[in-house]
Protein backbone atom coordinates (compact mmCIF):
# COMPACT_ATOMS: atom_id res chain seq x y z
CA UNK A 1 0.00 0.00 0.00
CA UNK A 2 1.44 3.71 -1.09
CA UNK A 3 1.72 6.20 1.34
CA UNK A 4 0.01 9.45 -0.13
CA UNK A 5 1.96 12.19 -1.07
CA UNK A 6 1.68 15.21 1.11
CA UNK A 7 0.07 18.38 -0.35
CA UNK A 8 2.39 20.59 -1.33
CA UNK A 9 2.70 24.10 0.72
CA UNK A 10 1.27 26.84 -1.67
CA UNK A 11 3.77 29.95 -2.08
CA UNK A 12 3.48 32.64 -0.05
CA UNK A 13 1.79 35.84 -2.96
CA UNK A 14 3.94 38.55 -2.37
CA UNK A 15 3.17 41.84 -3.76
CA UNK A 16 6.52 44.15 -3.28
CA UNK A 17 5.90 48.47 -3.30
CA UNK A 18 8.86 50.76 -3.37
CA UNK A 19 9.27 53.89 -5.03
CA UNK A 20 12.75 52.91 -6.45
CA UNK A 21 12.71 50.93 -9.58
CA UNK A 22 16.03 49.80 -8.84
CA UNK A 23 15.33 48.46 -5.23
CA UNK A 24 11.94 46.43 -6.46
CA UNK A 25 14.09 45.12 -9.10
CA UNK A 26 16.56 43.74 -7.13
CA UNK A 27 14.20 42.44 -4.51
CA UNK A 28 12.39 40.55 -7.71
CA UNK A 29 15.33 39.27 -8.85
CA UNK A 30 16.42 38.20 -5.42
CA UNK A 31 12.80 36.82 -3.86
CA UNK A 32 12.00 35.61 -7.16
CA UNK A 33 13.88 32.14 -7.23
CA UNK A 34 12.48 31.15 -3.91
CA UNK A 35 10.22 28.37 -4.37
CA UNK A 36 8.15 29.48 -1.35
CA UNK A 37 7.41 33.03 -2.96
CA UNK A 38 5.39 33.70 -6.00
CA UNK A 39 6.04 37.47 -6.98
CA UNK A 40 2.27 38.36 -7.93
CA UNK A 41 3.03 42.09 -8.66
CA UNK A 42 5.23 45.90 -8.10
CA UNK A 43 3.86 49.13 -6.86
CA UNK A 44 5.35 52.22 -7.03
CA UNK A 45 3.50 54.29 -3.88
CA UNK A 46 1.08 53.83 -1.66
CA UNK A 47 -1.72 55.21 -3.68
CA UNK A 48 -1.57 52.19 -5.65
CA UNK A 49 -1.53 49.76 -2.63
CA UNK A 50 -5.37 48.90 -2.78
CA UNK A 51 -6.23 48.80 -6.14
CA UNK A 52 -3.41 46.00 -6.14
CA UNK A 53 -4.38 44.42 -3.40
CA UNK A 54 -8.26 43.60 -5.17
CA UNK A 55 -6.75 42.63 -8.02
CA UNK A 56 -3.33 40.55 -6.95
CA UNK A 57 -5.26 39.29 -3.87
CA UNK A 58 -1.17 38.86 -2.28
CA UNK A 59 -1.11 37.20 1.02
CA UNK A 60 1.53 39.72 2.50
CA UNK A 61 2.70 43.02 1.15
CA UNK A 62 6.39 44.29 1.76
CA UNK A 63 6.53 48.08 2.02
CA UNK A 64 8.94 50.45 1.67
CA UNK A 65 7.98 53.20 4.19
CA UNK A 66 8.91 56.57 2.35
CA UNK A 67 7.49 57.09 -1.25
CA UNK A 68 6.27 60.74 -2.51
CA UNK A 69 2.52 60.66 -2.85
CA UNK A 70 1.54 58.06 0.02
CA UNK A 71 4.17 57.04 2.08
CA UNK A 72 4.17 53.07 3.12
CA UNK A 73 2.57 54.06 7.15
CA UNK A 74 -0.73 56.20 5.41
CA UNK A 75 -1.11 52.79 2.78
CA UNK A 76 -0.43 50.29 5.53
CA UNK A 77 -2.88 51.95 7.82
CA UNK A 78 -5.76 51.51 4.74
CA UNK A 79 -4.94 48.45 3.99
CA UNK A 80 -4.85 46.72 7.38
CA UNK A 81 -8.54 48.00 7.82
CA UNK A 82 -10.10 45.87 5.56
CA UNK A 83 -11.65 42.88 6.27
CA UNK A 84 -9.53 40.62 4.14
CA UNK A 85 -6.20 42.87 4.64
CA UNK A 86 -3.13 40.85 3.66
CA UNK A 87 0.08 40.30 5.89
CA UNK A 88 2.36 43.52 5.61
CA UNK A 89 6.06 43.86 6.22
CA UNK A 90 7.38 47.58 6.45
CA UNK A 91 11.17 48.28 4.44
CA UNK A 92 13.42 50.25 6.04
CA UNK A 93 17.00 51.64 6.54
CA UNK A 94 15.89 52.05 10.85
CA UNK A 95 15.85 49.41 13.23
CA UNK A 96 13.85 50.97 15.56
CA UNK A 97 12.01 54.92 15.32
CA UNK A 98 8.66 56.70 14.89
CA UNK A 99 7.69 55.26 11.89
CA UNK A 100 8.43 52.10 12.58
CA UNK A 101 6.76 52.29 15.46
CA UNK A 102 3.50 53.70 13.77
CA UNK A 103 3.67 50.91 10.96
CA UNK A 104 3.43 48.55 14.21
CA UNK A 105 0.48 50.06 15.11
CA UNK A 106 -1.50 50.26 11.98
CA UNK A 107 -0.97 46.39 12.07
CA UNK A 108 2.45 45.73 10.05
CA UNK A 109 3.16 42.57 11.23
CA UNK A 110 7.15 42.91 11.69
CA UNK A 111 9.92 44.89 9.47
CA UNK A 112 13.00 44.06 7.72
CA UNK A 113 15.84 46.31 6.99
CA UNK A 114 16.61 46.74 3.41
CA UNK A 115 20.40 45.58 3.98
CA UNK A 116 18.74 42.39 4.96
CA UNK A 117 20.31 39.50 3.51
CA UNK A 118 17.61 37.28 0.43
CA UNK A 119 17.18 34.65 2.27
CA UNK A 120 16.52 36.01 5.81
CA UNK A 121 14.41 38.39 3.42
CA UNK A 122 12.22 35.08 2.45
CA UNK A 123 11.96 33.56 5.64
CA UNK A 124 10.31 36.88 7.09
CA UNK A 125 7.92 36.88 4.30
CA UNK A 126 6.84 33.20 5.01
CA UNK A 127 6.82 33.65 8.67
CA UNK A 128 4.12 36.68 8.51
CA UNK A 129 2.34 34.93 6.30
CA UNK A 130 2.07 32.04 8.54
CA UNK A 131 1.11 34.57 11.27
CA UNK A 132 4.27 35.11 13.36
CA UNK A 133 5.34 38.27 13.72
CA UNK A 134 8.79 39.39 12.25
CA UNK A 135 10.18 41.45 15.33
CA UNK A 136 13.10 40.04 17.60
CA UNK A 137 12.68 40.44 21.05
CA UNK A 138 15.40 43.38 21.66
CA UNK A 139 13.70 45.10 18.30
CA UNK A 140 10.80 45.12 20.24
CA UNK A 141 12.41 46.34 23.60
CA UNK A 142 13.47 49.29 21.36
CA UNK A 143 10.06 49.79 20.06
CA UNK A 144 8.53 49.93 23.91
CA UNK A 145 11.05 52.39 25.01
CA UNK A 146 10.38 54.57 21.88
CA UNK A 147 6.59 54.44 22.45
CA UNK A 148 7.46 55.62 26.15
CA UNK A 149 8.34 58.58 24.71
CA UNK A 150 5.75 61.98 24.58
CA UNK A 151 5.12 64.11 26.62
CA UNK A 152 3.65 63.16 30.57
CA UNK A 153 -0.42 64.06 29.84
CA UNK A 154 -0.10 61.58 26.43
CA UNK A 155 1.49 58.60 28.82
CA UNK A 156 -0.97 59.09 31.24
CA UNK A 157 -3.90 58.98 28.67
CA UNK A 158 -2.40 56.39 26.59
CA UNK A 159 -1.95 53.97 29.94
CA UNK A 160 -5.54 54.76 30.81
CA UNK A 161 -6.97 54.04 27.69
CA UNK A 162 -4.49 50.81 27.50
CA UNK A 163 -6.06 49.91 30.67
CA UNK A 164 -9.50 50.05 30.02
CA UNK A 165 -8.55 48.02 27.11
CA UNK A 166 -6.60 45.20 29.34
CA UNK A 167 -9.58 45.24 31.46
CA UNK A 168 -11.75 43.47 28.98
CA UNK A 169 -9.44 40.29 29.30
CA UNK A 170 -10.59 37.21 31.61
CA UNK A 171 -7.97 37.18 34.22
CA UNK A 172 -6.10 33.82 32.18
CA UNK A 173 -6.31 35.87 28.99
CA UNK A 174 -5.06 39.16 30.83
CA UNK A 175 -1.67 36.57 32.18
CA UNK A 176 -0.98 35.19 28.61
CA UNK A 177 -0.81 38.95 27.53
CA UNK A 178 1.73 39.99 30.33
CA UNK A 179 3.78 37.29 29.28
CA UNK A 180 3.35 38.14 25.69
CA UNK A 181 4.43 41.66 26.65
CA UNK A 182 7.45 40.35 28.01
CA UNK A 183 8.40 38.73 25.36
CA UNK A 184 7.89 35.14 25.85
CA UNK A 185 7.09 32.61 23.48
CA UNK A 186 4.07 30.29 23.31
CA UNK A 187 6.10 27.35 24.84
CA UNK A 188 7.41 29.20 27.42
CA UNK A 189 3.80 30.91 28.37
CA UNK A 190 2.65 27.47 28.24
CA UNK A 191 5.38 26.42 30.76
CA UNK A 192 4.99 29.34 33.09
CA UNK A 193 0.94 29.01 33.36
CA UNK A 194 0.89 25.31 33.39
CA UNK A 195 -0.91 25.24 30.18
CA UNK A 196 -0.87 23.50 26.60
CA UNK A 197 0.95 25.22 24.00
CA UNK A 198 -2.37 24.68 21.95
CA UNK A 199 -4.33 26.53 25.08
CA UNK A 200 -1.59 29.79 24.96
CA UNK A 201 -2.61 29.89 20.87
CA UNK A 202 -6.58 29.63 21.67
CA UNK A 203 -6.05 32.71 24.38
CA UNK A 204 -3.58 34.82 22.12
CA UNK A 205 -6.41 34.01 19.36
CA UNK A 206 -9.20 35.28 21.76
CA UNK A 207 -7.02 38.24 23.13
CA UNK A 208 -6.21 39.40 19.53
CA UNK A 209 -10.09 39.19 18.92
CA UNK A 210 -11.50 40.85 21.97
CA UNK A 211 -8.93 43.79 21.52
CA UNK A 212 -9.01 43.97 17.42
CA UNK A 213 -5.13 43.76 17.21
CA UNK A 214 -3.81 42.47 14.74
CA UNK A 215 -0.61 40.36 16.28
CA UNK A 216 1.67 39.82 19.03
CA UNK A 217 3.66 43.07 19.05
CA UNK A 218 0.51 44.90 19.44
CA UNK A 219 -0.50 43.24 22.66
CA UNK A 220 2.67 43.81 23.80
CA UNK A 221 2.44 47.19 23.03
CA UNK A 222 -0.69 47.37 24.87
CA UNK A 223 0.75 46.03 27.80
CA UNK A 224 3.37 48.13 27.93
CA UNK A 225 1.23 51.47 27.14
CA UNK A 226 -0.86 50.16 30.18
CA UNK A 227 2.13 50.39 32.16
CA UNK A 228 1.70 46.45 33.79
CA UNK A 229 4.87 45.14 32.62
CA UNK A 230 6.69 47.13 36.23
CA UNK A 231 3.77 46.29 37.97
CA UNK A 232 3.88 42.55 36.68
CA UNK A 233 7.74 42.59 37.78
CA UNK A 234 6.97 43.43 40.89
CA UNK A 235 4.67 40.61 41.83
CA UNK A 236 1.50 42.27 40.43
CA UNK A 237 -0.76 40.33 37.61
CA UNK A 238 -3.58 42.26 35.84
CA UNK A 239 -5.18 45.56 36.57
CA UNK A 240 -5.44 46.01 40.49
Amino acid sequence: MTTPTPPVAQPVRLLIVDDDPLVRAGLTLMLGGADSIDIVGEGADGTEVEDLVDRLRPDVVLMDIRMPVMDGLTATEAVRRRPDAPEVVVLTTFHADEQVLRAVRAGAAGFVLKDTPPAQIVESVRRVAAGDPVLSPAVTRQLMARAAGGAPDDRTGRRDRARQRFAELAEREQAVALAVGRGASNAEIAAELYLSVATVKTHVSRILAKLQLNNRVQIALLVHDAGLLDEDAGGGGGIR
